[in-house]
């Protein structure tokens, strides 16, 4: 099977190298895309060097900040474009365990669902070494999506698996969204759409570096388009 693993990158100089020899095992046989949403750090001329050391990595510099929807979406494309049969879409700053790639591939493999996405309520863990405010807020917005969208799914978070020989190119882009929620407006469409979706939990790590760019701005504009994807 051939996976490729999509990583949207915005300011990750500090995190970019540890999730590189992260992914370094998996370089043997899986090629990596680091789609890079204008950095204004060193993340970009580190993915250069990262390029010439690990022939499997290829990347995409966007020349305007569109956002992570944005970014996951030309991830998404270029892997259908280059007929890859799996992807895997994770984030860069160190919170994803790549230890669990090994598993989604696998379940992929096996044909019985179309989607692995991961769940950070599984473990009471899994959130455990976050802060109460980050937790509050990740909570708050995992049970208003649920009840908002009838839905029992974590669709907030971006660990995912896809088979991209079982889901129709066009059903990826049926969010135009292009920022964070497009997480979840996408996960909600394949949902309706009847693919077959498992959930696996996973424990998420504390970021290695910085902070969140969750700003309050990316909550309320998540917040008015749920609304609107409920009841417009």
């Amino acid at each position: 099977m051939k996976v490729i693993i999509i990583i949207p990158t915005l300011n990750e100089e500090n995190s970019i190298k540890k999730l590189v020899y992260g992914l370094k095992e998996y370089l043997k046989q899986y090629s990596v895309l680091i789609v890079d949403d204008n950095s204004s750090d060193t993340t970009q001329s580190q993915i250069i060097k990262f390029k010439k050391k690990f022939k499997r990595i290829n990347f995409i510099f966007k020349k305007k900040n569109f956002g992570i929807g944005s970014a996951i979406k030309d991830g998404i494309k270029y892997a259908i474009q280059k007929k890859y049969d799996a992807c895997i879409t994770m984030d860069a700053d160190g919170t994803h365990d790549p230890k669990k790639i090994t598993k989604m591939i696998k379940i992929i493999k096996n044909k019985k669902y179309d989607i692995v996405s991961t769940n950070r309520f599984y473990y009471k863990e899994s959130l455990k070494k976050w802060s109460f405010y980050r937790i509050f807020l990740t909570k708050l917005r995992y049970y208003i999506v649920r009840v908002l969208l009838n839905t029992n799914l974590d669709s907030s978070g971006n660990f995912r698996a896809y088979n991209l020989t079982k889901i129709k190119s066009k059903h990826f882009f049926l969010s135009k969204n292009k920022s964070y929620f497009y997480l979840i407006e996408s996960l909600f469409y394949l949902e309706k759409l009847n693919y077959k979706i498992i959930e696996i939990p996973i424990i998420l790590h504390p970021r290695n570096f910085d902070t969140s760019k969750m700003r309050f701005k990316h909550i309320l504009a998540s917040l008015i388009s749920l609304l609107k994807l409920r009841f417009f």
